[in-house]
């Protein structure tokens, strides 16, 4: 069963059991991505920093590819956190804009891990980040999202096999 935003309900269980849900939902949409974007060419787009996890999976995934990670602040081990030059710090509404002079062409790959346990605050922030997202996706890349967002210029792809109980999207530019 489906809550209005799309979503399903949160697994049962504790938050530790939870948290491995997420994190093998995560490592295995990651790893598709990766394989997936193999050909195209565009950095990839860490929106969350959050603790530098799926950072420090995506940069040994992808060891050629560069990566810019967005966040309000830095909170990761100081082994997880990317160079300043590719590190972008301050609200998603303020830096996403003009990301792309930046960047200096669109991803191949955007994965925004921006959920928090506020479901109707996070609904709001995918709302008003999709838009912004938009133009720093390269044709044919791929959006990673653990809240449902829209664009006229995605499609939904299906989850790969090996997620776990966690709730994840995969769009893809078209």
């Amino acid at each position: 069963m489906k809550e209005a935003d799309g979503t399903r309900p949160r697994p049962e269980g504790s938050r530790l059991a939870r948290m491995i849900e997420r994190m093998l939902t995560q490592r295995a949409c990651l790893e598709w991505a990766v394989r997936e974007i193999a050909d195209l060419p565009g950095p990839v787009l860490e929106l969350g920093l959050g603790k530098g996890r799926t950072y420090d999976h995506v940069r040994r995934l992808a060891p050629g590819r560069t990566i810019y990670c967005f966040d309000r602040d830095v909170h990761a081990t100081a082994d997880c956190v990317p160079a300043s030059t590719h590190l972008v710090l301050g609200d998603f509404r303020e830096t996403l804009p003009g990301a792309l002079a930046r960047i200096g062409q669109p991803a191949a790959l955007v994965h925004a891990d921006v959920g928090s346990e506020c479901r109707e605050r996070d609904a709001q922030l995918a709302a008003e980040i999709a838009p912004l997202i938009e133009p720093l996706l390269g044709r044919g890349g791929l959006l990673l999202t653990d809240r449902s967002m829209s664009s006229p210029a995605w499609t939904q792809r299906d989850l790969p096999d090996g997620v776990g109980d966690w709730d994840y999207f995969i769009y893809q530019r078209i």
